[in-house]
């Protein structure tokens, strides 16, 4: 079953998980990865330079994908390109058969390795979902018309972690409003926020209009989650949580464990259509994972 239909009938929970970045190379890498990733999962997120890092390009990559016969989602940010640039790569990748796109902000550029980049920021992100949709129904946002345009899955991010919480949930309101379809949340580690902000989308309507679908991120021990909370603007990672995983003997499976928990908590709750996994290990936690719950295509 294709993405954009379990967007749409939410027959069964949903998974994605991020593809690798890719930095130059061949694409017989792209063909490994997605060996890798494809069977487990029903669609890849395409980074479009994360964290502020120059990779191969998100359109490259997406199309590369698209030819292997993946699921693509292609993400899209705000912060490298105006608004023509960005228009141009949503209908150049739609002729190639990349109709899923993720608008993001971006992170700023400080977050990279070259911090002396210059911000574009035409855009924001819910200005980025309306755009992407008026390309979807067949017209640039000056209003001239796209040739045989192509409909557009749209989709976008939110961050239930980052208070005011109501702002957040208004933000994913906005965001429906300007034609999302799906919302991958960012990762973060106090579950209660995450019950507070799918409680005020239930209230809003937004789960009835969107897939919402919570992030995880498999790690391997306690350092990784103490740099998350000390170097990843957005993320908090609790001291007990970091303790859980550096007291363990074993903190490969603590990791594992503490994400597990998350997963099952996640699916839990009212609304929630699946989960994105974001894979640091790149070991067989991804497939141990969706065995773990009967998630992705093996269970159409």
């Amino acid at each position: 079953m294709s993405f954009d239909s379990l967007v749409k009938n939410r027959a069964r929970p949903i998974v994605t998980a991020e593809f690798p970045a890719i930095n130059g190379g061949t694409l017989d890498q792209v063909a490994r990865e997605w060996e890798r990733l494809g069977p487990l999962v029903d669609a890849v997120n395409v980074t479009d330079n994360p964290a502020a890092h120059a990779h191969s390009s998100n359109v490259s990559v997406a199309i590369a994908l698209q030819n292997l016969g993946a699921d693509v989602i292609m993400q899209v940010v705000c912060r490298d390109k105006n608004r023509l640039a960005i228009q141009a790569d949503i209908v150049g990748a739609a002729m190639h058969g990349v109709r899923t796109i993720c608008a993001l902000t971006g992170d700023d550029v400080t977050a990279g390795d070259e911090p002396e980049a210059r911000r574009v920021f035409d855009l924001d992100g819910p200005q980025l979902i309306s755009v992407a949709t008026g390309l979807s129904q067949g017209t640039f946002l000056s209003g001239r018309k796209v040739t045989d345009h192509k409909e557009l899955l749209v989709g976008g991010v939110e961050n239930p972690f980052a208070p005011p919480m109501q702002t957040r949930i208004k933000r994913a309101r906005m965001k429906v409003d300007a034609g999302a379809k799906f919302l991958q949340l960012q990762i973060g580690y106090q579950p209660e926020m995450l019950e507070e902000f799918m409680a005020g989308i239930v209230a809003n309507g937004v789960t009835q209009d969107a897939a919402i679908i919570p992030t995880v991120i498999l790690t391997k021990n306690s350092r990784a989650l103490n740099f998350m909370n000390d170097k990843v603007a957005g993320i908090v990672v609790p001291q007990n949580v970091i303790d859980r995983v550096a007291e363990s003997e074993d903190q490969p499976e603590a990791s594992y464990q503490l994400v597990r928990d998350s997963v099952e908590h996640a699916l839990s709750l009212p609304g929630v259509a699946g989960i994105h996994i974001t894979d640091f290990r790149h070991d067989d936690t991804v497939a141990r994972l969706v065995s773990d719950f009967n998630l992705g295509p093996q269970h159409n």
